[in-house]
């Protein structure tokens, strides 16, 4: 590629793309696990949240927003915000400056809302996905494509994969979106098709597609 990167670089660039994958992804699925907290099942939370390994505890539908969001969990969405800022700020110099703006405004939002302890609203949520949307916009509107953009692009698909895989998507989807990973990592490596093997076991466990791509991708990443 044109644009040489360094390890650490190229590795915080990756995870950049998995957190904000991950955030706008969790936020959809809070939504809806949010409508149905308030008419339908009280529990869908809990259902929810036990996917991610996690034993949500809430009261209402409010009380769930806010522990969705900013409680002392591992999916703790703004805790996935900070380190979406931390990797940021790393890779400062190899992601565009409107997109760089834009993550330090989604983590500001929830930060916000984390010190006063202001509760988790529609608005709020409204605000935070339009910002990734806008984010992975800007990616999008890019002309000349960079390694950075490739790395960035790889953990959103990456994370897209785990998602799918975790909450039991159709196989035909984890299909697409396993051939997108093969293509970047080609892009990455500047090889043809057929010189990269592509992953076609997607017979076998989840863990162990996401094994396998985590050791392809640990191949591309080197110092």
């Amino acid at each position: 590629m044109e644009q040489l990167l360094t390890a650490n670089v190229a590795t915080n660039l990756y995870w950049l793309g998995r957190y904000l994958e991950r955030i706008g992804s969790t936020f959809i699925l809070v939504m809806k696990a949010y409508d149905s907290v308030i008419d339908i099942d009280k529990d869908e939370g809990v259902a929810l949240y036990k996917k991610f390994g996690i034993d949500l505890k809430y009261t209402n539908s409010q009380s769930f927003l806010n522990n969705a969001i900013l409680g002392e969990h591992s999916a703790n969405i703004y805790n996935l915000t900070l380190m979406a800022r931390e990797n940021a700020i790393i890779c400062r110099s190899h992601i565009d400056t409107e997109a760089f703006g834009e993550i330090m405004d989604l983590n500001a939002i929830l930060e916000r809302a984390s010190k006063n302890k202001i509760d988790i609203t529609h608005q709020c949520i409204d605000s935070s996905d339009s910002i990734i949307r806008e984010i992975w916009g800007t990616l999008s509107r890019r002309k000349n494509r960079q390694s950075s953009d490739y790395f960035f692009r790889l953990g959103k698909v990456v994370e897209e994969l785990d998602f799918h895989l975790r909450f039991d998507s159709d196989k035909e989807l984890v299909k697409v979106v396993v051939k997108n990973i093969d293509s970047i990592i080609k892009k990455l490596l500047c090889k043809n098709e057929a010189d990269v093997e592509a992953y076609q076991s997607l017979n076998a466990e989840k863990e162990d597609i996401m094994a396998e791509i985590d050791k392809r991708i640990g191949q591309i990443i080197v110092g």
